[in-house]
């Protein structure tokens, strides 16, 4: 008992007064943190580069004014009641395939759209825009078009659209949620090409994730992100996800005061305070969906696991490079040690920032310390403020 009371306390000692996590998708910029009702998105830094591949295997890079963009669509579609993240990912689809995320003028037809802010010059009939939308077809004036924003709002459609009930947007397409993303992004387009949009999957997808997870360009991903893995076995109990006498709790799911800015934030994940190279435990049997090293989360490892038949991924971060003991696609068992402590990524000491998403790799995150008591594998106490609107209110 005293052994382990002495590891918690030197524990404390080190990292007491940096005990936070500043994780991918956590830590967001103050002027872009909003209360989002759908898809419980917040854009975090743009990037000034990104590098990313298409469906065809064409590389190319987005710079920071295309991210923007991107990041306008994210932001706009979280604020409306019904865009999910699929939804907005196929948003993103449509633009890039539109105007590769550019706010396009069209002088040719419209001589005045060269008086408003854009990013270069079209020339497809009478289009504008990210969305290539045509004032012919009713979309909206020259005026409202060459607005981002406006542009965005068309596209998720819906009751509050600005172009409601017609010309439809995605809310408007009975069905949409079954349908394929790029078929989704054809039936608002409408375009002579319907099979383009699709080539843009996997970027709208890592554009999403850099964005939302704040991914530096020089180490964000440049492939989709994980799928969910369909043929994981069932578990049969949770542990915890570091050795007893270890760990010290040092910071809740839920608002905080992010420990490297002093802004309000958001935290997705439960943090233990550990010494560097403890070893990290699988918290149940699963397939790993993740393992890699980029962005603010430094050293990740993603397991997909199947508790009583519904599907959970958890997440482990900050270890360094060397840190990570698994690959993607093995098959790991509760307990098993998968990596090492470490303080990568956006950091300020070591710990284990560990994550519960219910629905799989992709799915939203919940308060672990929750999850890791209903699944008596710990007795810790519990965050205050659930994610969401409520949690996000008030200073933010």
């Amino acid at each position: 008992m005293m052994k382990k009371l002495a590891i918690a306390v030197v524990a404390l000692m080190l990292l007491a007064p940096t005990l936070g996590l500043v994780t991918v998708g956590l830590v967001v910029n103050p002027t872009a943190v909003a209360c989002l009702a759908s898809s419980g998105l917040t854009v975090g830094n743009v990037p000034d580069s990104l590098v990313v591949t298409t469906a065809n295997g064409e590389t190319f890079t987005l710079n920071k004014q295309q991210l923007t963009h991107a990041a306008t669509i994210i932001t706009v579609g979280s604020s409306i009641d019904g865009v999910t993240r699929d939804a907005i990912q196929i948003a993103l689809m449509a633009a890039l395939t539109e105007s590769t995320l550019r706010q396009l003028a069209n002088t040719g037809t419209y001589p005045e759209s060269g008086s408003y802010p854009n990013d270069g010059n079209g020339s497809d009939h009478d289009s504008l825009g990210l969305f290539q939308m045509r004032p012919q077809s009713g979309w909206g004036s020259v005026a409202e078009l060459m607005d981002p924003e406006y542009q965005a709002k068309a596209f998720f459609g819906g009751p509050t659209g600005p172009n409601y009930p017609s010309p439809r947007g995605l809310l408007d397409i009975p069905g949409w949620q079954s349908m394929g993303k790029g078929e989704v992004a054809q039936a608002v387009e409408v375009s002579a090409y319907p099979d383009r949009y699709n080539n843009y999957e996997p970027v709208a997808a890592t554009i999403l994730a850099t964005l939302t997870r704040g991914t530096s360009a020089a180490t964000a991903p440049t492939t989709t992100p994980a799928s969910p893995v369909v043929d994981v076995a069932e578990a049969s109990r949770v542990v915890f996800p570091l050795p007893e006498g270890t760990w010290v709790h040092t910071s809740d799911f839920g608002p905080r005061t992010d420990p490297l800015t002093g802004e309000s934030a958001f935290h997705s994940g439960t943090d233990f305070a550990a010494p560097d190279g403890t070893p990290i435990l699988a918290a149940a049997d699963g397939v790993v969906t993740v393992a890699e090293f980029s962005g603010g989360y430094g050293g990740l490892i993603v397991i997909e696991h199947r508790l009583g038949g519904v599907t959970v991924a958890t997440g482990y971060a900050h270890m360094w490079q060397h840190g990570i003991h698994v690959i993607v696609g093995e098959r790991v068992v509760a307990g098993q040690h998968i990596g090492d402590v470490g303080s990568s990524g956006r950091s300020t000491g070591p710990h284990l920032h560990f994550e519960v998403r219910p629905g799989g790799t992709n799915g939203e995150a919940v308060d672990a310390a929750k999850w890791l008591n209903d699944h008596n594998a710990a007795d810790l106490p519990e965050a205050t403020a659930a994610a969401g609107c409520s949690a996000l209110g008030g200073g933010l």
